[in-house]
């Protein structure tokens, strides 16, 4: 039922875009691959943001006792704060080596296989923190971050990858926002079980991290039913039999000759290419400018200060006279407005285009952080200002969900071609939690030095992405991935290939395939 009325909105908000698309529709099989391919992958990510904020005065308490069976005495308030930092920190860490390792799963197992064989580290981290106040051991739940961090870097490299290769060029974007809309409803998912009635309590905390298996098996239970990205059976298996099946499930039509030969056409343009390395990828000028690009793009979507907003939340709220006993239910607020503006952009994303809403998000948050830094200065001496202050941090929430939350993993795979793709996402999941590292990081000392004034760091660096976006990034919507490379021809100095080069480029690969065959047919005859 939840497919089915999702269908019929994915539906409606697209019908403009299907006058030049032949009428053709959204089907269950794309719309299951989307769905339930996100909920093991970017669902589990988005939730592991915030299901350790609930029970984190019961996991020092977990350490504080442990440490007392073993050594016979409590533990110092620096070393469960160190303890309590490294169980925080350490999912980014795992979240990097998760992006470093997944260009080779890719590369062995294919889009479809990576996904599949990373629930098992959902499973073994689900398993770890489950076990670990049973076991007296806080390593086993430090250890089961770290691989639920394995886990989030490899969802966030495979799934956006998968997505964009298996949607028709006019619903790339629409599918590709699964992602990010899985990821804030993964975030609300641990914020509403988070709360005391339900598993925020001493005696049921382990079960908020039982919870991570549920959507890895759901996911192994859907996803081998359903088929492998068609462009990689194409190009990189030479499966056209299983390509030209994938599509027809898919598409949900049974001629699919003009999916196929735009495949061809890219391989053919790639035709003496292998799927390139990282270090190829950095010294390509043909792909400078898109590397660039998502360079950029993936580090002001970590640097743009949205993680930073929940060090505030609480404080403002409390300045507002709201009880510590009513704030988990006020913050569940944030979650569900995250979840709605990511479902909102992914209804309008085909109508307005990639490039309106990075830029619209972008401007946006540093209208409102301006704002923000605004209001904080006279919280003090106003009464009602802290209720300024936490409506612009719902809006600040609410416009980076509207299109930086989601648009740059989607760009990362429709600014490569296929031979480039798998190391552009090694290098975009490499910035991305470098640069969530760095926040963490740094934004105590920040906040410590410049206080209210701390936000205006994150207006800097949303403004400057705007700029660049719009100077640079062409839109991509409606385009297929030749069509976009081409786009960045020009500012990369390369030359764009005519119309009468392209078919010269054609029908001398048609003919080295019929004189190679001819030449292996006459050697047969003649053994």
């Amino acid at each position: 039922r939840l497919l089915n009325i999702l269908h019929n909105l994915l539906m409606e908000s697209v019908a403009p875009c299907q006058e030049d698309t032949h009428k053709q529709s959204l089907t269950a099989c794309l719309l299951c691959a989307a769905f339930f391919g996100s909920l093991g992958s970017s669902f589990l990510y988005g939730y592991n943001l915030s299901v350790v904020n609930a029970p984190a005065l019961y996991i020092k308490a977990f350490y504080n006792k442990t440490w007392i069976e073993r050594y016979g005495e409590p533990i110092s308030a620096e070393t469960v704060t160190l303890l309590w930092s490294i169980t925080v920190s350490i999912f980014s860490i795992g979240g990097l080596f998760g992006a470093l390792s997944a260009t080779l799963i890719i590369k062995v197992l294919g889009r479809k296989g990576t996904l599949l064989l990373n629930n098992s580290f959902a499973v073994i981290a689900a398993v770890l923190l489950s076990l670990g106040e049973m076991s007296r051991s806080f390593e086993m739940l430090i250890i089961g971050r770290l691989i639920m961090g394995v886990d989030s870097g490899i969802a966030l490299s495979a799934l956006p990858m998968y997505l964009g290769e298996i949607s028709p060029k006019h619903f790339r974007g629409m599918i590709g926002q699964f992602n990010s809309i899985l990821i804030c409803l993964g975030v609300f998912t641990g914020q509403v079980l988070g709360l005391p009635e339900l598993l925020g309590q001493e005696s049921t905390w382990i079960y908020l991290f039982s919870f991570l298996a549920l959507p890895a098996m759901l996911q192994l239970c859907v996803l081998p039913f359903l088929p492998e990205s068609p462009r990689y059976l194409l190009m990189e298996r030479r499966d056209e039999a299983g390509a030209e099946k994938a599509f027809q499930r898919f598409l949900g039509k049974k001629d699919v000759s003009q999916e196929l030969e735009e495949v061809h056409m890219e391989s053919r343009a790639q035709d003496k290419l292998h799927t390139v390395s990282v270090l190829q990828l950095l010294k390509s000028p043909a792909v400078r400018w898109q590397l660039i690009t998502v360079i950029i793009t993936m580090a002001c979507y970590q640097l743009c200060g949205l993680n930073a907003i929940w060090y505030y939340t609480n404080g403002i709220l409390r300045e507002a006279g709201f009880t510590e006993s009513i704030l988990p239910y006020i913050t569940l607020s944030t979650g569900a407005i995250e979840t709605l503006a990511a479902i909102i952009s992914g209804l309008v994303i085909e109508r307005i285009g990639r490039k309106p809403l990075l830029i619209f998000g972008f401007f946006s948050m540093a209208v409102f952080f301006s704002l923000l830094t605004v209001f904080l200065n006279f919280q003090d001496r106003v009464s009602w200002m802290p209720y300024l202050s936490y409506v612009c941090i719902l809006a600040v929430i609410a416009s980076f969900c509207s299109g930086p939350g989601g648009i740059p993993f989607i760009l990362t795979g429709e600014l490569f071609e296929q031979s480039y793709r798998p190391a552009a996402f090694m290098i975009a999941g490499t910035v991305n939690w470098l640069s969530n590292f760095t926040v963490g990081l740094l934004f105590p000392f920040i906040q410590e030095t410049l206080q209210s004034f701390s936000f205006l760091v994150f207006v800097a660096v949303c403004i400057l992405g705007s700029i660049y976006l719009y100077v640079v990034l062409p839109e991509t919507k409606n385009k297929t991935f030749m069509d976009i490379s081409q786009s960045f021809a020009k500012i990369n100095k390369m030359p764009i290939p005519s119309p009468g080069q392209e078919m010269e480029l054609v029908l001398s690969i048609n003919s080295d395939t019929n004189g190679k065959a001819q030449d292996a047919t006459k050697m047969q005859t003649s053994l």
